[in-house]
């Protein structure tokens, strides 16, 4: 009969999927707590990241070397497994009798003799199926097609294969069996799992506690009874052909001892020795039987080894040996196990890796693992701990070099180094880093290499991320139906358990999910790739292989949540005496001394485990208390390593207690199993404990009391969400600062109270009226699209009372409400009246501002407060003309416009149109009145401005025209009375008054006049200035013709320090007339000519001491007593040097290439500096008919006072000079000078190492008297040329330095003279004769000036005493000149009289050419009279 086709694999229903965005995938175990209701259900999810979070791959992949686990596929699936291990039973059964076994075929397949078998069992043994004719039923059980008669197959196969070995198994004696094989069955090979199990894989973490998963708790090492031998014969052992291998070291007997030892073997049956040829050695006690004394008898001597009875036995009885995977005999790396696997893969499928169907390796995976026809074998590299070789994921301080960008990943939650440790993760508060649960594992997979189905250590939570290559099928089933799968697995492969109860823990076996699937356990898959995580979630089972070549990693983590899961573990774990990875109870109490630091939801958690603890622990005390355990002892077990606290029967991790005896010291008990430590009483016992009672129920009041502080602000917000309590604000508040877990209850907290503080605030908006803006424009408020209704106000405050708290507005809204309808009221009353009052409306509007709802009324009582207020505008405005102007009125009108239509409102407008216009009118009119050219007469604005003047309007054209009138007025009026009374105007007045004149637009008829009288004077000044001022003159005509006021600064600031000797008159130039402004500030106030005269003679007197002092100064520094300072003259202020000039009036020396001068100074003529030298100094004839001009123009100016002054000082000086001459001033410095000594002022002189002369003969200062000095210094200040100044020069002159004669005695001159500078006129000096000739002209004309030249002849002796006498000069300081010619002239005045030309300082040619009026002649009439 054959084996029944296997059923095509069903894929399970896919896992759920989540796709989280970048803000759920910030926190993981928030998010997995989100996902964990639908995830759990299915015992596995898949979680793809965002798109962008993409981890660098920072494995050291040139490090990475590891030997995988080789697996064989049929050895995997549990129900294939127990097959193999049956199969290689009977195999040995049969091979222990000498027979090879071959598996029969059956309807060309193999024939399934684990199937027959336990059919045939089941049926009640192979008596009963023979007896009662069931092979039939049991070949319709394998598959088998009835009416075939396949039943009759299967009992011969059962018969011949089965039955000896079932016979064997009960204990009865065999009969002679004899194994006969049909040509088509095939040869079965013996798996021999017992002889491959016994390699066990390497540890790779050196700091790992996990448990060893594929170490069996019983051991993977075969025992045997008996020492092994190294070679045992294939062949049976025959009396006296078997040769003994000889033991090392030691010599083989002779055959002697040999053939005397066979001697000693006889039968056990019959206890004889003979027929030796017949007499068998059993190959495993080297007992002997005669093969006829053997029940059943055998013919032949068997082939191969042989075991009697005994043997045969003990052999088959032997306990099966626990399965585990054998590592592989090379390592690899990355790089050649991905070749293998590639290699592997595309040869099986026969294309390449990335073109075969997931669906296809999924199916054919399935069926290798279900078949025991074709031996698949794998390599998987699983468990390779990541801290020697480093994680897929970067770490700080690794050999992965992380960019700046991809720094993120080292602290990112998702980075499986970082996630067992997050504050949110238990497994943060277990002290040791465990290898595979804290830290990471490394999984290198191949095509078909698998992970069988398990839970994970302590059924924690497991994440595992593929960093790359091919995708990994998961199967998963949900924690609920854990126990059902054990069942399952359990009822189909019992076998596999009773030799392993932990088989599941061990990960080797796996069972075809369509199996557990059909017996009711709910089994979900997905595909995982590259990039993605696969989480487990606590107790679900979860198996898979691999598509092809990838590397993935893995890691354990917990919640809150896992910890009742952590402690049903561990009591799972004491019942399978299975080890622990860490002690649960130590990781409880080590949150516990933290309570005040961990998460509220947690401390909840950890509370309901702390009372489970030590409620425990409570009673297991007082249990062993009660046997008799009196010694005890505390222990610190966090020293202690792992070995040394286990519980030598369950090997659980003990650390609240442990039971020790001094027989066995380093044996422990945990105090469930108190009675496996020894045999000694239990007084002999101690018990260790870690913490006593009553410590341990203070730590788990402070974990209660974290816990209920949650649990009070939860019982608190269902009272508010319940009872309506007031506290909303107090329990966020507090949810917020003890850092409470989200919760729905918390979200509806959050709820209630957002809509409870919104409707609070619109409450409060509402009383406050804060929900508008405030215009005061229309006094009202803004529109509002969120203002309530006075209906929807009616129904808020209705409303407020189903909200579930309270709000202390509700009151204050009624109230509000109550407002509201008053308000409506009053509008009412005040849009019925006619004229309503601004103060009323705007009064009511106000009291809408409180009112934070929509009210009807308040647009009309916006419309009436904007007319009252416009009407109230216009009111003022009407009342006040002189602000009432055109933009006013058109701006009111405008507004007007703008109103909502009313009667009195359109009258209003009415009237201010009709003033508009009025004014506009009249405003054009004005206007065209100023501007009209040319101007009107002030009669016709006289009357335009009497008809304005009625306009209650303010009018700037009309303003305009009043204030031109009224200018025009008082100009009249200043014009007319500026010459009443024979006053003579003052120019600046009169200037000033013209000035004005130009700004006012009316046609004055004084103007003209005033205009021609300024012109005139304008006209005059510029006479003036040609006939006084020189070419490019710095000075003004004014600063001429009025003494100096600025000798004293000019010569302070060109001779700085120089004038030491005189600080009286430097006082006296800080009076008020110090400057020209002065000057010509005190002539313009002056009343009338006279106070103008005496300012003048003040300026005069101060310009006189000033100058004396000056020269006095100028000439003293010169002198050679002067001291050796330096000193500094001319206008460059250097020291004297060669050539100079010296200044008649002020006295100072002057270098000659420094001043101009003229090119042959006459002797006689005097030199002035161009300081002192100030104006052209015009005649006085010159001078006169300006003054007359200027009278009559009778307009007072201050260069016209000056000139008065400077005439009438002229006309003074003459007077002085005649005076002086009548008083023989003159004689007696001619007296003085004859009987002194001559004195040259022109000599060279040395000061202060620098030779210096005087071109020029200078009078000197000591041979004159201060009247003298004064008289000839005002002659030289007056800017009018007289001849009687050129005279008394010459006089003076020629009397204190006579000119040298022209023939002077030979040997006379002096060697000075003969030293004189070049170019230095020499006078020769003789004596003066009486002898005079004289040649008088008697005639003259008016039109031709004539000038005699009388002709005085010294050698006519014939003139007597009177003719002498005769021709004496009329001047009175007569120089009495001699030569053969003496020039005449005559004056052309009232006298007649003839001059010397020399003595009236003329020259012939300026005789010949004006006429001369000696000094006598040319004063004025006033003058003469006095």
């Amino acid at each position: 009969m054959t084996q029944p086709q296997v059923n095509e694999f069903i894929p399970p229903p896919e896992c759920p999927v989540f796709e989280p965005s970048w803000e759920e995938f910030a926190d993981p175990f928030a998010y997995i707590n989100k996902i964990r209701p639908i995830a759990e259900k299915t015992g596995i999810c898949k979680i793809r990241p965002p798109p962008d979070w993409q981890p660098p791959f920072a494995c050291d992949v040139d490090r990475l070397k590891f030997t995988p686990r080789i697996q064989r596929l049929n050895e995997l699936e549990a129900q294939t497994r127990v097959k193999l291990n049956f199969l290689d039973q009977i195999a040995k059964f049969w091979e222990l009798q000498g027979c090879k076994l071959k598996i029969p075929q059956v309807e060309r397949k193999i024939l399934d003799l684990y199937q027959l078998n336990k059919l045939v069992n089941e049926e009640g043994g192979f008596d009963a199926v023979c007896r009662e004719r069931r092979w039939t039923k049991i070949s319709v059980k394998m598959g088998f097609a009835p009416g075939k008669a396949i039943g009759s197959h299967l009992r011969a196969h059962y018969e011949r294969i089965l039955y000896p070995y079932n016979l064997f198994q009960t204990g009865a004696n065999l009969p002679a069996a004899t194994l006969t094989n049909d040509t088509k069955d095939k040869e079965y090979t013996p798996h021999d799992l017992p002889q491959r199990q016994s390699v066990q894989p390497q540890e790779t973490c050196s700091i790992a506690r996990r448990a060893k998963r594929m170490r069996s708790e019983r051991g993977y090492v075969k025992s045997e009874p008996r020492e092994v031998r190294e070679t045992r014969p294939n062949l049976r052992r025959r009396m006296g052909t078997f040769v003994a291998k000889p033991e090392p070291g030691k010599k083989n007997k002779p055959d002697l001892v040999l053939s005397h030892q066979v001697d000693h073997y006889m039968c056990l049956v019959c206890g004889s020795g003979s027929a030796e040829d017949r007499l068998l050695l059993c190959d495993g006690c080297d007992d002997s039987y005669h093969i006829f004394c053997l029940i059943p008898p055998l013919h032949d001597v068997p082939r191969g080894d042989w075991r009697c009875p005994r043997c045969l036995v003990e052999e088959c009885g032997k306990p099966a040996v626990a399965f585990g995977f054998e590592q592989a005999s090379r390592s690899y790396t990355l790089q050649t196990f991905g070749d293998m696997a590639d290699s592997f893969k595309s040869d099986y499928f026969n294309m390449p890796v990335h073109m075969v169907p997931t669906e296809l390796v999924e199916k054919e995976f399935w069926r290798l693992v279900s078949t025991i026809e074709e031996d698949v074998t794998v390599e998987y590299g699983a468990d390779i701990a990541s801290k020697e070789f480093g994680s897929g994921f970067p770490v700080r301080n690794g050999h992965f070099e992380v960019s700046p960008e991809d720094e993120h990943y080292l602290t990112s939650g998702w980075n499986l180094n970082n996630m067992p440790v997050l504050d949110a993760s238990v497994l943060t508060h277990i002290t040791a880093d465990i290898c595979g649960m804290k830290v990471p594992w490394l999984y290198v997979g191949m095509c078909f290499s698998s992970f069988c189905w398990h839970i994970e250590d302590h059924w924690s939570y497991s994440i595992n991320y593929l960093h790359w290559g091919e995708p990994k099928t998961w199967y998963g089933a949900p924690g609920y139906a854990a126990e059902h799968l054990e069942a399952v697995m359990k009822k189909l492969a019992p076998e596999l358990f009773e030799s392993q109860p932990d088989l599941l823990h061990q990960l080797v076996t796996i069972m075809n999910p369509n199996t557990l699937m059909n017996n009711g356990v709910p089994i979900y898959r997905t595909n995982q790739c590259a990039g993605e995580f696969v989480i487990t979630f606590p107790r679900a089972y979860h198996s898979g292989f691999n598509q092809g070549f990838n590397f993935a990693e893995a890691v354990n983590f917990c919640t809150m949540d896992w910890m009742p899961f952590g402690r049903g573990c561990v009591a799972h774990y004491r019942q399978l005496n299975r080890y622990c990875v860490f002690s649960h109870d130590e990781m409880v109490c080590n949150m516990a001394i933290k309570a005040d630091t961990i998460d509220v939801n947690l401390a909840a958690t950890l509370h309901e485990d702390m009372v489970i603890m030590i409620q425990q622990e409570k009673e297991l005390r007082e249990k062993i208390t009660k046997k008799g355990v009196m010694q005890s002892r505390q222990v610190d077990y966090e020293v202690l390593p792992d070995e040394a606290r286990q519980c030598f029967k369950c090997l659980t991790t003990c650390y609240l207690s442990g039971i020790t005896c001094a027989c066995s010291p380093d044996k422990m008990v945990c105090l469930y199993h108190t009675q496996n430590l020894c045999s000694c009483p239990p007084i002999n016992l101690t018990l260790h404990y870690k913490f006593t009672l009553d410590e341990l129920y203070p730590l788990m009041a402070s974990v209660k009391l974290r816990a209920n502080s949650y649990k009070d602000w939860v019982s608190n917000v269902q009272d508010i969400v319940e009872n309506k309590g007031t506290k909303k604000k107090g329990a966020t508040t507090q949810a917020e600062t003890k850092a409470f877990p989200q919760s729905s209850l918390l979200d509806q907290l959050r709820t209630i109270a957002s809509e409870a503080d919104k409707v609070s605030v619109t409450a409060q908006q509402l009383l406050n009226g804060k929900r508008q803006t405030r215009y005061r424009s229309g006094g009202g408020k803004s529109q509002s699209q969120n203002e309530l209704t006075v209906e929807e106000l009616r129904s808020f405050v209705k409303q407020l009372d189903s909200l579930p708290c309270n709000i202390r507005q509700a009151p204050l809204l009624k109230d509000l409400l109550t407002r509201v309808d008053d308000f409506q009221q009053r509008s009412e009353c005040l849009l019925s009246d006619e004229s309503p009052s601004t103060l009323e409306l705007q009064d009511l509007l106000d009291v809408s501002l409180g009112l934070d709802v929509e009210l009807p009324q308040l647009p009309l009582l916006r419309e009436r407060l904007e007319q009252a207020r416009w009407l109230e505008t216009v009111q003022q405005a009407s009342s006040r003309p002189d602000s009432l102007c055109l933009d006013t009125m058109r701006r009111l009108i405008d507004q007007g416009v703008g109103l909502a239509p009313h009667s009195s409102v359109e009258r209003a407008m009415a009237r201010l149109q009709e003033l508009l216009t009025v004014s506009e009118q009249w405003e054009e009119r004005v206007l065209s009145l100023l501007e009209a050219r040319p101007y009107q007469g002030i009669e016709t604005l006289v009357a335009a401005l009497q008809e304005v003047e009625n306009i209650p309007a303010y009018l700037p054209n009309c303003l305009q025209l009043k204030d031109v009138v009224t200018k025009a007025k008082k100009w009249l009026h200043e014009a007319e009375t500026l010459q009443l009374g024979g006053r003579i105007p003052v120019l600046d007045i009169l200037s000033e008054l013209v000035l004005r004149a130009e700004g006012i637009p009316v046609k004055l008829d004084p103007l003209s006049r005033l205009e021609a009288l300024v012109s005139d004077v304008k006209s005059w000044k510029e006479t003036a200035a040609k006939t006084f001022l020189l070419k490019n003159s710095p000075f003004s005509l004014l600063e001429v013709l009025c003494p100096r006021c600025d000798i004293g600064s000019a010569h302070q600031k060109s001779k700085s320090k120089k004038v030491k000797e005189a600080p009286q008159i430097i006082k006296k130039t800080l009076t008020k007339l110090d400057s020209l402004c002065d000057v010509e500030r005190a002539l313009s106030e002056s009343k009338d000519s006279a106070s103008a005269m005496t300012t003048l003679a003040e300026v005069r007197q101060r310009e006189m001491e000033i100058l004396l002092s000056l020269r006095s100064s100028n000439e003293s520094k010169l002198l050679p007593a002067e001291s050796c300072c330096a000193l500094s003259v001319c206008v460059c202020q250097k020291a004297p040097s060669g050539a100079m000039m010296q200044c008649e009036l002020c006295r100072d020396i002057f270098h000659c290439g420094c001043v101009t001068t003229t090119a042959e100074l006459e002797y006689g003529q005097a030199w002035l500096c161009p300081l002192c030298q100030r104006s052209r100094k015009p005649p006085l004839d010159k001078v006169l008919p300006l003054l007359a001009s200027l009278q009559r123009i009778r307009v007072r100016l201050p260069e016209g006072d000056a000139l008065r002054f400077l005439i009438e000082r002229t006309v003074r000086w003459q007077h002085r000079v005649q005076q002086a001459c009548a008083d023989g001033v003159l004689e007696n410095v001619s007296k003085m000078v004859r009987v002194g000594p001559r004195v040259s002022s022109h000599l060279p002189q040395e000061k202060n190492g620098s030779a210096f002369y005087t071109e020029h003969k200078s009078v000197p200062l000591h041979g004159l008297s201060p009247e003298l000095e004064e008289l000839m210094v005002e002659g030289f200040l007056l800017q009018v040329t007289l001849p009687e100044t050129e005279q008394l020069y010459r006089y003076l002159l020629y009397k204190l330095v006579p000119l040298p004669s022209q023939s002077p005695p030979c040997g006379n001159s002096t060697e000075q003279d003969q030293k004189s500078p070049k170019g230095s006129p020499q006078h020769k000096v003789t004596a003066p004769t009486k002898c005079h000739t004289k040649c008088i002209i008697k005639e003259r004309t008016e039109e031709s000036k004539r000038s005699g030249s009388p002709t005085h002849t010294s050698s006519d002796p014939a003139l007597s005493d009177s003719e002498e006498d005769y021709s004496l000069c009329a001047a009175p300081w007569c120089r009495e000149p001699e030569g053969d010619e003496v020039n005449w002239v005559q004056c052309d005045g009232n006298c007649n009289q003839w001059f010397h030309q020399i003595c009236v300082g003329l020259s012939a040619e300026r005789a010949e050419k004006e006429d001369y009026v000696c000094i006598s002649c040319t004063q004025p009439e006033y003058s003469r009279a006095e």
